[in-house]
């Protein structure tokens, strides 16, 4: 009787990396829009996406969730719905030619009380195999940032990647660095890899 030998163990294949984004499908009218322009607490989130090398990104799309003003989490259902009064919570936006990207929102509260209020941000890019994950956390609470679990567990230079610039006009300015010096923190949420 012969022996089969053993087959040797296969490598992993690596997964298809996200996109391309087909425009009909992904993008709707006003989704960039939280709340509207004229909304009394609208604030301008911006930023720009950049790779490793630190070229611009030009075809990132970004959703973002977060608390409302008061911290409370938003339950409307049709997030997708623009009606021009409802907070939902939910923005998605793509980055123009530049790699820039506009939402326009308002400043999220704490969702408990000392918490640093953040909004979590999702990024989809050409050359990224999944997902990133990450959190953009505002400038003006400082003991709640040097509070914050998740802050506290980075090193200084690691933890600005995470907090937004708070520009003279009261915007927010966030930009994102997929990879290489200066990478922003990207999380991992187990129950979400694909």
């Amino acid at each position: 009787m012969s022996e089969t030998p053993a087959t040797p163990a296969l490598p992993a294949t690596p997964g298809q990396t996200i996109g391309p984004f087909f425009g009909y499908a992904l993008p709707y009218d006003k989704g960039e829009l939280l709340v509207p322009l004229g909304h009394p607490q609208a604030v301008r989130l911006h930023g720009t996406v950049t790779d490793g090398h630190g070229d611009l990104v030009p075809d990132a799309m970004l959703e973002i969730w977060q608390a409302d003003g008061n911290g409370d989490v938003p339950t409307a259902t049709g997030s997708l719905v623009r009606d021009g009064y409802t907070f939902t919570g939910f923005g998605r936006a793509s980055v123009d030619n530049e790699g820039h990207y506009t939402f326009t929102t308002v400043d999220p509260g704490p969702t408990e009380p000392g918490k640093a209020p953040f909004i979590t941000l999702t990024v989809f890019a050409r050359g990224v195999t999944n997902r990133l994950f990450t959190r953009i956390y505002l400038p003006e609470d400082t003991e709640a940032l040097a509070n914050d679990p998740l802050l506290r567990s980075l090193p200084e230079d690691r933890r600005r990647t995470l907090v937004a610039e708070r520009e003279a006009d009261g915007s927010l300015r966030f930009d994102l660095r997929l990879q290489g010096e200066g990478e922003t923190v990207f999380l991992t949420y187990p129950n979400l890899e694909a």
